[in-house]
C-alpha cells in the first residue's frame, strides 16, 4: 500500500511519491531523471536529457491557448541527504520511508531529509504534464540537478532548446512569499603559501566556539560573529603581548554557512599571556554580540612544552593580517529595497594544509559590478601578501524586474484565492532563477512554493494543506495565462 495514496491533490502527491522511492542526493540524479525521461515516453511528450542529468519536457498548448507566450516550470532533481543519528538507511542506495502526521497534517520521512526541496516541485510540474483537463499555455519542464551543491546542473544546462521567457521557480519554503530578485555570487578562496621554522614554547589550542552561525545570505545581516575573522582580532592582539608561532587555523564546514566554532593551533613562549588574550576577548565578545549572539566563548587550553615545525615568523604575521584585514559581512546595503543586502562575503571555511593556510569566501551582490569589486579587493590583499585567490562557482544575479507579467497575474490570483495581499520579497542568497535570468534575454520568473520546515534537516516536513493550496494557485495561475 502507497503511504500517500489517499491524499489531495492526488497526482502531486503520487508522483511526489515516486521520486521519494527513487534515491536522488546531489551528484546522484540519474536514475530520477532517467524516471523524467520514462514519464516524457510514456506520454510522447519532446524531452532532452543532458550529461549532467538535467532534463527538459515540453507539451504542447491546450486548446485556445495556442497563442499564448509557453511558460516554463522549474525546480530541482537533486535532495539534501540527512539522517538522525540512529537511522541506518542507505540514502544513495534506499528510498525513503515515508509518513505522515494525522495530527500537524504533514507528511515527513522517517529518520531522513523528506527532499520536498525540491521534489515537490517535480511532483507538481509532472501532474500538470500528466493531466488532461488543465487548460495551460505550452509548457517547458524544466529540472535540474546538484542545485544543492552550487546550482551545477544549472549552470551546465543548454538553454537552446527552451522557447519560453516567462518561469515559475517551485523552490519556495513559505507559502504566500513570492521571490521576485537575488544575488549573484561566487567562491572566492584565498591561498596563502606556507614556510616553515623550528620553534620552541608552549603549545596552545585557542578556540572559540558557541557562535550562533547561520547561513551566509540570509542572515548575513543579523549581526553575528565569524569567529574565523575573530581568530584575526585576537591573534594580532596577541603578537603585541609575547612571540608565537601558528602552526594552523581552522574552522567552518561549508561555504555558504557563517562558521560556529575556529581553532588556532600555537607555540607561544608566554603562556600568561595567551590565557589573558583569551580571556579579554572573552568579555569583549560578551559585550559586543550580548543580543547578536550571546553565547561565544574564547578559551586557551595548554598542551605543555613543545618544540616543532611551525609556520615561520613571516607567514604567522601574514595569516594574521590576512584573517584581520580581509573583508568579511555585509558591504552594502539596497537603496531600493529597504532592509535587503546587496552586498555581501562571508568566510566559511578556513583550514590549513601541508602548503597553505586557506580561507574560502562566498562572495554575493545583487549587482556585477560589486560582485567584481569584492574580487578586486581580495586579489589586492592577497597579492600583497604574497598570496593568490581561486575563483569558482559564479554565478549572475538576478535583477528585480519593474514591469513583470507574470508577477502581476500571481498577485491577482493570490489576492483572489486568499483574499489578501502576497509577500513580494529580495533575497540575499542565490537561487536558479538568477542562472535562468542569464541564459534567457528578458526572462520575467517568479519564485514560489508551499510550506516546508527545517529543510535539509532528519525534521523536515511539508504542510498537506499548503500543498493543496499552493497546486490549485498554479492551476489557476496558468489558466489565466492567455
Amino acid at each position: 500500500m502507497r503511504v500517500l495514496e489517499n491524499l489531495e491533490p492526488k497526482a502531486v502527491f503520487s508522483f511526489f511519491e515516486d521520486l521519494c522511492a527513487i534515491p536522488h542526493g546531489s551528484t546522484h540524479t540519474k536514475a530520477i531523471s532517467d524516471y523524467c525521461v520514462a514519464f516524457a515516453k510514456a506520454r510522447g511528450l519532446e524531452y532532452y536529457q543532458d550529461d549532467a542529468n538535467n532534463i527538459i519536457l515540453k507539451k504542447p498548448a491546450t486548446a485556445g491557448y495556442e497563442a499564448a507566450a509557453p511558460v516554463i516550470l522549474q525546480g530541482h532533481l537533486d535532495m539534501v541527504c540527512d539522517k538522525a543519528p540512529d537511522c541506518t538507511k542507505d540514502m544513495e542506495t534506499e528510498g525513503l520511508e515515508l509518513a505522515i502526521d494525522t495530527e500537524k497534517n504533514e507528511v515527513y520521512a522517517k529518520g531522513t531529509t523528506l527532499g520536498g526541496d525540491d521534489g515537490i516541485a517535480v511532483a507538481m510540474a509532472l501532474a500538470i504534464l500528466d493531466a488532461a483537463d488543465l487548460p495551460h499555455p505550452a509548457l517547458e519542464a524544466v529540472f535540474t540537478t546538484d542545485e544543492e551543491i552550487g546550482m551545477l546542473g544549472a549552470m551546465a544546462l543548454d538553454a537552446s532548446p527552451l522557447k519560453g521567457r516567462i518561469l515559475i521557480n517551485i523552490d519556495s519554503e513559505d507559502e504566500g512569499v513570492f521571490t521576485v530578485s537575488c544575488a549573484g555570487g561566487n567562491m572566492s578562496k584565498c591561498c596563502l603559501p606556507i614556510a616553515r621554522e623550528h620553534f620552541s614554547g608552549t603549545r596552545y589550542t585557542l578556540s572559540i566556539h558557541g557562535c550562533l552561525g547561520g547561513h551566509s545570505g540570509q542572515e548575513i545581516n543579523k549581526g553575528r560573529l565569524n569567529p574565523c575573522m575573530a581568530l584575526g582580532r585576537i591573534l594580532y592582539t596577541l603578537g603585541q603581548k609575547t612571540s608565537f608561532r601558528l602552526i594552523s587555523v581552522a574552522g567552518g564546514t561549508k561555504d555558504n554557512a557563517i562558521p560556529t566554532n575556529a581553532t588556532a593551533e600555537l607555540i607561544a613562549k608566554d603562556g600568561a599571556a595567551v590565557a589573558a588574550v583569551a580571556a579579554e576577548y572573552g568579555r569583549r565578545f560578551a559585550v559586543e554580540f550580548a543580543t547578536a549572539d550571546p553565547d561565544i566563548a574564547v578559551e586557551a587550553a595548554a598542551a605543555g612544552d613543545a618544540n616543532a615545525d611551525t609556520m615561520d615568523k613571516e607567514t604567522t604575521r601574514k595569516v594574521v593580517c590576512m584573517l584581520t584585514a580581509l573583508p568579511n559581512g555585509v558591504q552594502a546595503m539596497s537603496a531600493d529595497m529597504p532592509g535587503l543586502v546587496q552586498t555581501s562575503l562571508n568566510l566559511g571555511i578556513l583550514k590549513t594544509t601541508e602548503a597553505r593556510v586557506e580561507a574560502n569566501f562566498c562572495v554575493r551582490s545583487a549587482l556585477d559590478s560589486q560582485k567584481e569589486m569584492l574580487k578586486d579587493r581580495l586579489a589586492c590583499l592577497m597579492g600583497a601578501l604574497g598570496g593568490s585567490v581561486e575563483y569558482s562557482g559564479d554565478y549572475p544575479g538576478w535583477a528585480y524586474k519593474k514591469d513583470s507579467i507574470l508577477r502581476e497575474r500571481m498577485v491577482e490570483v493570490y489576492k483572489d484565492q486568499y483574499g489578501a495581499e502576497p509577500k513580494v520579497e529580495a533575497i540575499h542568497a542565490g537561487v536558479e532563477c538568477g542562472l535562468f535570468a542569464g541564459k534567457l534575454a528578458g526572462l520575467d520568473a517568479v519564485s514560489f512554493g508551499p510550506n516546508l520546515r527545517q529543510i535539509h534537516t532528519f525534521r523536515e516536513r511539508m504542510e498537506i494543506g499548503s500543498v493543496q493550496r499552493t497546486w490549485k494557485f498554479l492551476c489557476e495561475v496558468l489558466r489565466r495565462m492567455h
